[in-house]
């Protein structure tokens, strides 16, 4: 992200995500060292069902993840949040600027 190559955040939808507004900014903290810290703008939101709806959505590229399969992007999301949570938030692409 600090590349400014990813342009777009996968979170679920739940309540935290849902204050998010457009030109809101947020503040991301590199885990697991959380000794940096990357302020961006929010210049878009979109929800989505599911994590597969999302990334059949939207280029690979701006996940910076050009070159992913579309089982690569959705194991990998499921590392970090579970088809339970997924099915009772719905998911969240954050479009960011820095």
């Amino acid at each position: 992200m600090k590349e400014g190559e990813k342009i777009v955040e996968v979170r679920l939808n739940d309540e935290k995500r849902r204050s998010i507004k457009v030109a809101d900014s947020i503040e991301f903290i590199k885990v697991p060292q959380q000794d940096e810290i990357l302020k961006v703008q929010v210049v878009n939101l979109i929800s989505y069902d599911t994590f597969e709806a999302m990334y059949n959505d939207i280029p690979f590229k701006d996940f910076d993840c050009e070159g992913w399969t579309i089982k690569e992007m959705i194991d990998g999301t499921y590392e970090i949040y579970t088809r339970e949570q997924e099915k009772e938030w719905g998911t969240l692409a954050i479009f960011i600027e820095y």
